[in-house]
């Protein structure tokens, strides 16, 4: 199996490179990245170019490690054996399937996705180590060693908004999505919008990575939010004349696609504010 990018997802060489160490090693392959630049979607393209069902864990600030595996539902079965309910003597009637259950129960081969590791607790990646290694857990409730039919393609985002622990580094296959170059983020444009005019596209690049490298930005606008610029772009058929920046604030058309808080729009002011003071 060899991930070569696919037609709605253009991957770098590294990343290729990355992607198929990762699957040569049986690694999980741990991606970070700004926000925006295609890390999620990534897991899902790479599913899609080998074939593989996906199974997908979307990581949030209260998730435990353990509802990876499973959860057992103790409220239920006590309500339903103050009912009377037959179901209670079976406890697995109470066991919920987590997500790393089901990719290990999976008759063929997937590719689990672990979205935003970052966001847990800091002993969430610690708690998953064993697993992730042996490729089995223990249901205690009933007894069981659930093991992995076949060894997931595991993939696995980070927002870098916390350290991940040392042993949990050790085990993985690290690649960092760097912010594409002008050629690349053309090719991704193309994909998303096939037959946009090349002077309208090269005029709102360049206003685009303009607007990224302007000292004192506090939120860069990212790939997803360039391609949402330039749909709004298209929607209101905009010309490359038109599309330059208001003098009086230098914001440029459409801001809201690109700037997400208000300090960085009262940036752009100060900076217009300064340079008529200039001239």
């Amino acid at each position: 199996m060899k991930f070569a990018g696919t037609e709605q997802y253009v991957a770098t060489a590294d990343l290729t490179v990355a992607v198929n160490a990762s699957v040569t090693l049986e690694r999980p392959l741990l991606v970070k990245g700004e926000p925006g630049t295609g890390k999620t979607e990534l897991a899902r393209q790479v599913a899609l170019s080998l074939g593989l069902p996906i199974v997908e864990w979307h990581v949030k600030s209260t998730t435990k490690a353990a509802q990876g595996l499973y959860e057992y539902d103790a409220v239920s079965r006590l309500r339903d054996s103050q009912l009377g309910d037959e179901r209670v003597h079976d406890v697995s009637n109470y066991i919920r399937k987590g997500k790393l259950w089901q990719a290990f129960e999976a008759e063929t081969k997937v590719v689990l996705l672990i979205d935003e590791i970052d966001k847990a607790d800091i002993e969430f990646p610690n708690d998953l180590l064993q697993e992730l290694d042996r490729m089995e857990f223990h249901v205690y409730e009933t007894g069981d060693t659930i093991r992995a039919k076949h060894r997931p393609v595991i993939v696995i985002t980070s927002n870098n908004e916390k350290e991940l622990p040392d042993a949990f580094l050790r085990r993985c296959f690290f690649h960092y999505i760097r912010f594409p170059e002008a050629e690349t983020l053309k090719q991704i444009v193309e994909v998303h919008y096939p037959g946009i005019k090349e002077h309208l596209l090269a005029t709102a690049l360049t206003q685009f990575y303009e607007i990224r490298e302007t000292p004192g930005l506090k939120k860069k606008p990212s790939t997803s939010e360039v391609l949402d610029w330039l749909k709004l772009i298209l929607a209101e058929d905009l010309s490359p004349e038109e599309l330059k920046r208001d003098p009086a604030s230098l914001l440029p058309k459409l801001h809201g696609a690109l700037l997400k808080n208000e300090q960085d729009v009262q940036l752009f002011e100060r900076l217009a504010f300064m340079a008529r003071g200039r001239s």
